[in-house]
Order: structure tokens, then C-alpha cells, then sequence
């Protein structure tokens, strides 16, 4: 199955037939992102990444992560914005938020040079002082001040106690401060594509490495990817990127300001972070753009929720729904029932958070709040990869 966006009640906030109107622009549009002849086009690289990304990197990719899951106990990755949103973003979704907490055959990851602080900076070389481990360092420059500052602390920390060793840069293919540094130290290198831009770099060295060291299928995810980049060459509303792009700018013009990207799951907290740096630093030029926000639910609908059924009508919503959870967990019932809830005994977590999204979607709709749902058919690195 394939991941499909559809539209909940929308008809009483969008102008019929607009699909009929927008269909010409758009079409416009997507032959511009095909061909890469668009503003901007020379950074369109991401559009056809799964179909031609360099094998023989890809490879090594793998083989680096083999070998860091071999002789490390953990992983050091230093990057900021695009450089760690989105591996996190996946590993938080594909092996838990609680990666690091929990028993398993592959290390510890930490995601370091996204700040300026020296507490977070000082428990994550607390955290390694004791285990070995590697470092990967992000930077297409190797001169932003965030990475490169805990680059110092973690570089002095490892070649301490190993030397030159266990350093991996993925940086720019041919120049920089750190492509220079890597190139005189001896380190492995990997590349930041010239026409990839940071925050679409998912799907390269900077996202799979580490996607890959922890226990990914990283093989899959570009198989994923690469299924809807096919599904989204077609040139009609059948493509759910057509959809997604017309629904969305049909509420930005009829005054909709702020799009909320909501998930029932906490362990797609960091996808929506890497999908606000998307969003926002696309769009976010010329004085216009939808700006991007996001909430967890159904935490959330316990305090956002209130802004969202009954504050200014600035919003729309797009609830990202994963297929069923792997570990199904069932209530149990209570002979007292003191908490009232025995009607719910015997029934799937998973069906009490579907009645919950279900009822959120009909309340925020008829509370004015559009909503349109994206939609996977569950949650293997192939649905991650087609989401992307």
C-alpha cells in the first residue's frame, strides 16, 4: 500500500471546483520540479535522490556503520538543522524515543552541536567518557559555530583515546574547512550533494549514516522513497503531492496562516521537527509562507487543544495517521471499575487513540479548524522512506 493524503469535510472551506482551477499552475509547477528548470532548480537534486544516489557511497555508508556497531559502544553525531533533524527524526520513529534507554545490539546515539549549552554539552562527554566510541561530524562548511564548537570538545575527547581513529565528516565533496581538515587528518569522508540542500538531506551520507548504525534498514527506506518519487511523477490529482500542494494553498489564500502538523505517536515528535525546518525555511520567504507548528497528540489536545477548538481561526491541520502500533496492548479490566472505564476492558490501545483522533478531527472541523489527513499503510522504514 502507499501513503495517501485525504481531505476531512473539507468542502465548506475550500472554493469548488478548485482542483479544476489549480490544476494548470500546478502542472506548471511539477514540470518545473521534474526538470530542475524552476527557481532554485540547481538545489532540486532531493526530487530524484532515491532513484540516483551514488551506489558505491551508499555502500560505504553501510560498511562504516557495520564497523561502528562493531567497535563502539556509541555514536557521537555533531550537526545542527538539517544536519540531525532528520536522522533523529527516523530513528526516533523506526526504534523508539527511548533508543537510548533501551537493550540492544547497536549503540547509543547522540546528537550533539544543535546548541550553546554546557550542561547538554558536558553529560553528553560524561556519557561517553567511559564506552568507546565514534564520532560523525556534519557540516557541508565545517565552519557553523554550534557543530564546530562541539567538534573541539568531542575531537580532543577521542583522539585522547584512540588517536586519529573512529572520526567519520560528511561534509562537502571538495572544499571547506572541514573537507580540508578530514582530507590532512586521514578520516573517512561522506557527501552533502551540491544540489541537496541541508534540510533535504535526509536521504544522504548526513541522514543514513547514523539511521544505518542504528539498526535501519536504510535499504528499504530509499526503496520506500523511491516508490513515491514514481507515484509522484504523475502529473495529476491522483499523485498525493498534488493534493497535499493544492489543499494547502487553497487555505493559505483563504486567509489560513498556520499549518499544524499533528501525530497521535510521541515517536514522531522529531519527524515534525525536521518537517517545521522544511516547511519554514522554504517557505518562509517575501513576506509570505505558511508557518509551520506542530502537536503531539493527544497530550497536547489536554492544553494546545483548547487554542486550537476555540482561539482565533488562523489554523489548519494536517494529521499524519502511522498504520497499527507493532506491540498491541489490550486494557485490562478492574472488578471495582472505580475509574469507570470497563466499558473499554479488552480493547487495543490502538482502537481507543483511533476514537480519539476521530472524534478530535470531527470537533476541530465543526469548531472551524480544516483538517486533511496523511495517511501510511504502517510504520516500516518503507512507509518512512515513501513519507519523506
Amino acid at each position: 500500500m502507499m501513503l495517501d493524503v485525504k481531505s476531512f469535510q473539507l468542502q465548506s472551506f475550500l472554493p469548488l471546483p478548485y482542483e479544476e482551477v489549480l490544476a494548470p499552475r500546478l502542472k506548471r509547477a511539477h514540470e518545473k520540479l521534474q526538470s530542475g528548470s524552476g527557481a532554485g532548480g540547481e538545489f532540486t537534486g532531493w526530487v530524484h535522490l532515491p532513484r540516483d544516489y551514488d551506489r558505491g557511497e551508499f555502500a560505504r555508508i553501510q560498511a562504516a556503520a557495520s564497523r561502528i556497531r562493531a567497535n563502539s559502544q556509541a555514536l557521537v553525531v555533531i550537526g545542527i538543522g538539517g544536519s540531525y533533524l532528520g536522522a533523529r527524526g527516523v530513528i526516533d520513529c523506526l526504534r523508539s524515543p527511548n533508543y537510548n534507554l533501551k537493550r540492544k545490539d547497536t549503540p547509543n546515539i547522540y546528537f550533539v552541536g544543535n546548541g550553546l549549552s554546557s550542561d547538554a554539552m558536558g553529560e553528553v562527554l560524561d556519557l561517553v567518557a567511559d564506552v568507546d566510541f565514534s564520532v560523525n561530524v556534519i557540516s557541508k562548511s565545517g565552519t557553523t559555530t554550534e557543530p564546530a564548537v562541539a567538534f573541539r570538545f568531542f575531537r580532543a575527547a577521542l583522539e585522547k583515546k584512540y588517536g586519529r581513529e573512529r572520526i567519520y565528516a560528511t561534509t562537502d565533496k571538495a572544499r571547506g574547512a572541514l573537507k580540508s581538515l578530514a582530507d590532512s587528518e586521514g578520516w573517512e569522508t561522506f557527501v552533502v550533494p551540491d544540489d541537496v540542500g541541508g534540510r533535504y538531506s535526509v536521504l544522504t551520507a548526513v541522514g543514513l549514516l547514523p539511521i544505518a548504525v542504528a539498526g535501519v534498514d536504510i535499504t528499504a527506506l530509499m526503496q520506500g522513497a523511491a516508490e513515491m518519487m514514481e507515484t509522484c511523477t504523475e502529473a495529476s490529482f491522483r499523485c498525493s503531492a498534488w493534493r497535499y500542494a493544492a489543499i494547502r494553498y487553497e487555505l493559505y489564500r483563504a486567509g489560513r496562516s498556520i499549518e499544524l502538523l499533528a501525530c497521535y505517536d510521541p515517536a514522531f515528535r522529531f519527524m515534525a521537527e525536521w518537517w517545521k525546518q522544511l516547511f519554514g525555511e522554504s517557505e518562509g520567504k517575501e513576506g509570505k509562507g505558511l508557518f509551520p507548528a506542530s502537536v503531539e497528540f493527544t497530550a497536547d489536545l489536554h492544553s494546545m487543544g483548547q487554542y486550537i477548538q476555540e482561539g482565533k481561526r488562523l489554523m489548519f491541520e494536517t494529521v499524519v495517521r502511522l498504520g497499527p502500533s507493532d506491540r498491541q496492548l489490550t486494557v485490562p479490566a478492574d472488578e471495582a471499575d472505580g475509574d469507570g472505564l470497563n466499558f473499554l476492558a479488552g480493547k487495543s490501545l490502538d482502537f481507543i487513540r483511533d476514537r480519539a483522533m476521530e472524534g478530535t478531527l470531527l470537533a476541530h472541523t465543526e469548531g472551524g479548524v480544516p483538517n486533511l489527513i496523511v495517511e501510511t499503510s504502517g510504520r516500516t522504514p518503507a512507509d518512512l522512506g515513501q513519507l519523506i
